[in-house]
């Protein structure tokens, strides 16, 4: 197995890898449990409260819940918008991402030469890298914040757990990092490590010859010694075309006398 088919089933399986961490981060957004507490001193009147970046729900025994959408978008912290921020961008660069990487990989076969495909992989990679670095910075933020809070005993309001939403947030973040640097090193690695050939590369059916300088020197040398045998050939030639002309009107001038 050769090198180059390697590099393809590893890019075809970071490939797997970042969209399975691109959806999970997606499927982070409808889901409702990224905190949830439990209130209630007897099992019948339990109420569960949990909620999201973009809403409130609350749910009792019986299992009825309700939810209830963030009224005030500008009355939210300054942390919950730059969670939502870093989410949204993540997700919008792994999708492009995605498109880079399928026009670049080796399997697909779409790009032009192998160094402007590895180009346009490495971009993609890089896209998976920086989106799984802010949705990993978002959940880990949200994920500390439920924790200090927590732990806080000066917190006087009600104290909330870390839900099932940033664990799968978090795994999501881990595969998109996993995959975009695997995607930068390789591609990285062939895109601007390839240096263009000195000399050009000459093809047979049974093997490969490439010219070194001791070649070039001798054919040169060989040129330069079949130019100037050429050369003292003509001028032999020429000699010899001299003669016989100056002969010949030797004779005929004879002939004339």
């Amino acid at each position: 197995m050769g090198y180059r088919t390697v590099v393809m089933y590893i890019e075809i399986g970071c490939f797997v890898v970042c969209v399975a961490g691109w959806i999970l981060v997606c499927s982070t957004q409808p889901t409702e449990i990224w905190t949830w507490s439990e209130v209630g001193s007897i099992v019948l009147t339990t109420s569960n409260y949990f909620s999201n970046l973009w809403k409130d729900c609350i749910s009792d025994s019986t299992g009825v819940s309700d939810c209830k959408g963030i009224p005030s978008m500008l009355a939210l912290n300054w942390d919950i918008h730059m969670c939502r921020a870093l989410i949204i961008i993540s997700i919008i660069l792994a999708f492009f991402g995605s498109i880079l990487v399928l026009v670049g990989m080796k399997c697909t076969k779409i790009g032009g030469s192998e160094i402007t495909n590895a180009k346009v992989t490495f971009a993609g990679g890089m896209n998976y890298l920086i989106g799984g670095m802010c949705a990993m910075v978002a959940f880990s933020y949200y994920g500390n914040k439920i924790r200090s809070e927590f732990d806080n005993p000066n917190y006087s309001e009600q104290k909330f757990e870390i839900g099932v939403g940033v664990f799968i947030g978090w795994g999501g973040s881990t595969l998109l990092l996993t995959g975009g640097l695997i995607y930068s090193i390789l591609a990285g690695r062939e895109a601007f490590n390839s240096k263009p050939e000195k000399y050009p590369v000459t093809e047979y059916p049974g093997y490969m010859f490439v010219p070194s300088r001791k070649s070039y020197a001798s054919s040169a040398r060989t040129e330069i010694t079949g130019t100037r045998k050429s050369r003292s050939s003509s001028g032999s030639r020429n000699s010899s075309i001299s003669v016989i002309s100056s002969t010949t009107r030797k004779t005929g001038s004879n002939a004339y006398v």
